[in-house]
């Protein structure tokens, strides 16, 4: 797989158009809210746990991990576009979230303390799963036996590809700069080993379920 180094500014350039209109085209779409909440059941989250976000956009997976770690956990929002993250602080202020703290920079470059955090979400996040160098911090960021849960877009295979596929990428165009590939997991297979891998969407998308090994410290 292609080891692509994120192009910031043009994410940034992006995320300032799309930011306006984010929530009111993603919240609504079936599909984007039904891997959202499955990829964060599969976190498991335990009261008193700290989640990541990474790549938190506007915020919108705050409230299912918000309640998921409960008042005493905490969650860590991690984005690279400014003003995708004044939608989410906008979003923290309004539901009064004091333990959700937020994060302006690259997932490659976040200030993330080693083994800090106890699960990782990277939900619709196709740049840094194309990164190793994001994926890798934010698996350093991984307690041992920590949860990682990934879930987003791919390139289906054999027939469906041919037919699904053009319909993928001219779909996903604007809201991403690095390609769609069959294995977005595959940084994050290497790095925490085997994944549990679930297709959906006639395989354009997926979820990918992995731990940190406790030797990995």
């Amino acid at each position: 797989m292609r080891c692509a180094l994120m192009d910031t500014e043009r994410i940034k350039r992006k995320y300032r158009f799309n930011a306006r209109f984010y929530d009111v085209l993603v919240r609504p779409l079936p599909l984007f809210k039904r891997l959202r909440v499955k990829a964060i059941e599969r976190l498991r989250l335990r009261p008193g746990e700290v989640a990541l976000d990474v790549g938190c956009g506007t915020g919108l997976s705050f409230e299912l991990l918000e309640q998921g770690v409960g008042p005493e956990g905490r969650v860590i929002g991690v984005e690279l576009s400014p003003d995708m993250l004044a939608r989410a602080r906008e979003k923290v202020t309004r539901h009064g979230w004091t333990n959700v703290a937020l994060i302006e920079s690259s997932a490659e470059e976040a200030p993330l303390p080693a083994a800090s955090v106890d699960a990782v979400l990277c939900c619709w996040t196709n740049d840094i799963m194309n990164s190793k160098r994001a994926i890798a911090n934010a698996v350093s960021a991984l307690r041992p036996g920590g949860r990682l849960v990934a879930t987003g877009v791919k390139l289906a295979r054999g027939a469906r590809g041919f037919l699904l596929n053009p319909l993928t990428n001219a779909y996903s165009w604007g809201a991403i700069t690095t390609p769609i590939t069959a294995t977005p997991w595959a940084h994050l297979e290497e790095l925490l080993g085997p994944l549990e891998v679930q297709e959906a969407a006639f395989g354009t998308a997926y979820i990918a379920y992995g731990r940190r090994r406790v030797e990995q410290e």
